[in-house]
This record gives C-alpha cells, structure tokens and sequence, in this order.
C-alpha cells in the first residue's frame, strides 16, 4: 500500500467495485463464508474516504481458516496474519487488483462486529459521516506523509462512534 495518504470524494463506483471482489471471494470460499461484507469509509454513500474498499468475510467455522488461507492464495492473496489485532487476519491484495484490504474473520469475531456496527451507524446518521469525512480531509492534509499520524488523528473519532454503534445495537 502507498504511504502517501490521499482522501477522496465519495466514488459511486466503489459499490460496483465491492461487487466485484465480493462474487471472487463468494467463488472461492463458498460454504466457508457466510457472509462477505463491504466495511470501512468506502461502504458509507456520500463519505470522503481513501480510495481503498475494505472487505470483511464471516467464516462458518474457525477451523475453515487454514483452508481458506490456501484458498486465497491460489487468487493471489498473501496471508499476513492478524497485524496485531485479534480476531481478524488480515491479507494482502494481488498485486494486479485495484488495491483493498481483505480480513477474514472467525464466527465470533468482536473486530467484524464493530466493523458492521460502525458502517452501519454512519450511514444512518450522515451528519455524523459529514464530520467524519472533514476530519480525514483535515488530517490527510497535515499528515499527507504520515499514515501513522493520520490514523492516530482520528482514532478517538473512531472510538467514539464505534462505542455508540455497538450501544445503540445492544439496545436493539
């Protein structure tokens, strides 16, 4: 992935994209996934995002990972492991693709559940989304060259919709 960070308007062809990646991954896991999702800012209509479309595929079964590591290797996926963060392992993109990220996650995952929720509650509440997209335009303009420090920036904005995703869906 490029270190320089580059937010974007909303591209309504992100959906389209997703779409692609999705009936690949459909073919190629089958049964292992029961559920393939578009994440993260590019699955939010109207949300600056940067241009990279976030996937996260649901296993049926946690012993269904070594099978679907093999899977995704034959289409060209590099396994990276969970980077740190638990319940999601995380896979390079084939080289030849248009760039996204790919995590794989086992049936109780925590870290797919709040991607859900946080995608979810941005898209029901676009003045919150609004804010969203200006702190990255913000932050990608002072910290163009430091993804780090980009991602640092709006992590508390992260948390903070996150914890109130996850709250409002345990309430439902």
């Amino acid at each position: 992935m490029p270190t320089t960070v580059i937010v974007v308007e909303y591209d309504p062809s992100w959906p389209a994209l997703f779409r692609f990646f999705y009936e690949r991954l459909a073919r190629t896991l089958g049964s292992m996934a029961v559920t393939i999702e578009h994440v993260g800012s590019t699955a939010v209509p109207h949300l600056a995002a940067k241009p990279i479309i976030d996937i996260d595929v649901l296993l049926a079964d946690e012993a269904d990972l070594p099978a679907a590591i093999n899977r995704l290797a034959n289409i060209g996926y590099g396994y990276q492991g969970d980077l740190g963060i638990p319940g999601r392992e995380a896979f390079l993109a084939p080289a030849q693709d248009t760039p996204h990220h790919l995590y794989v996650c086992p049936p109780q995952s925590r870290e797919f559940q709040r991607h859900l929720a946080f995608r979810d509650y941005l898209r029901a509440h676009p003045e919150e989304a609004k804010k969203y997209g200006d702190l990255k335009r913000a932050l990608a303009l002072e910290f163009k060259d430091n993804r780090s420090a980009y991602i640092d920036g709006k992590s508390e904005f992260v948390a903070r919709m996150t914890d109130r995703a996850m709250a409002a869906k345990a309430r439902v």
